[in-house]
């Protein structure tokens, strides 16, 4: 019924990525104007909630605190359930706000500044992850190429949107040899910054001159990154319905991809909404709806977690 997005990227591009006690500090500031409109766009009365649902976790701890604890309120005030959601598990079932929604058992690619995971959706709480980065994500592999090349934070879109203006790969960049579904971006990261030093040193405007082609490689060695462990998983589980989640999944290239390889294996694909693929109150109640209706409800001595996912 509404759906309000307050963001802080503009608070925390001065220093080139999220500062969590500022993080925290914002979302104190901001989340009684925006519970207030929300409410207000939804033309209904706060009495009139059947339960309140909110991120519970993974996070900033900081940031998750003041959103738990206030939900938790709320939900006391007014005598009605807390659903506490796990923020991975709702930008999976974001694909569920919306028509086209996929059939059981399909494969979610969840792709974020702070995640990259594959799951095997076999319902709405039955979601396993079969893949997980072993130490980056492929989104803070974006934001560090645009940090390295100067660009402005977050970087991830500007990476491409410069990606769109590029004529070609031209620049090979390493693909990790990791075992299993699981990724890795570490070892991508240093070899962008050997890269981009070693050139500079022979040509002090490179990135300025290629930053566009520069872009491209980058976008497309991460998205070859995520695709191989995809295809690969789809093919040994036998699954042809292939989703894509998370504010990574914003990205034009990867959608493109995506796109093509399902095309290509006369596979399925499914993407949310751009609205639905960034961080959103509408995939957290999407998630709570499917727990709400097995009567699942948090307990008053729950609380946040930063790391990991009780998805299972």
């Amino acid at each position: 019924m509404s759906n309000i997005v307050s963001s802080q990227a503009a608070d925390h591009s001065k220093y080139g990525g999220v500062i969590p006690e500022l993080a925290s500090r914002l979302h104190q500031q901001s989340i009684v104007p925006i519970v207030e409109l929300a409410l207000e766009k939804a033309g209904i009365q706060m009495n009139t909630l059947t339960a309140i649902a909110c991120t519970r976790g993974p996070g900033l701890m900081g940031a998750l605190l003041v959103g738990y604890n206030f939900a938790k309120g709320l939900s006391l005030a007014l005598s009605i359930p807390l659903i506490g959601v796990d923020h991975i598990q709702a930008h999976i079932l974001a694909h569920f706000i919306e028509e086209p929604k996929p059939d059981f058992p399909f494969l979610c690619l969840v792709v974020s500044g702070g995640h990259t995971s594959l799951y095997h959706c076999v319902s709405p709480l039955e979601l396993n992850v079969i893949g997980t980065t072993l130490d980056d994500a492929a989104g803070e592999a974006f934001d560090k190429t645009a940090k390295m090349l100067g660009l402005d934070y977050p970087g991830g879109p500007l990476v491409d949107q410069w990606a769109s203006k590029g004529t070609r790969a031209k620049y090979a960049f390493p693909i990790p040899s990791v075992p299993g579904y699981n990724f890795s971006f570490s070892g991508l990261k240093t070899a962008i910054l050997y890269f981009l030093q070693e050139n500079v040193l022979k040509e002090k405007d490179f990135r300025e001159n290629n930053m566009a082609d520069i872009c491209l490689s980058v976008q497309d060695t991460i998205i070859k990154i995520v695709l191989q462990k995809l295809e690969k998983a789809a093919l040994e589980l036998g699954i042809t319905n292939i989703a894509l989640a998370g504010g990574v999944s914003a990205n034009s290239g990867l959608r493109l991809a995506v796109q093509e390889l399902c095309e290509n294996r006369n596979w399925k694909a499914f993407i949310p909404d751009f609205q639905y693929c960034t961080d959103n109150a509408a995939m957290i109640a999407c998630a709570a709806a499917f727990n709400f209706r097995q009567g699942r409800a948090d307990r008053l001595n729950d609380a946040p977690y930063s790391r990991g996912n009780q998805t299972n």
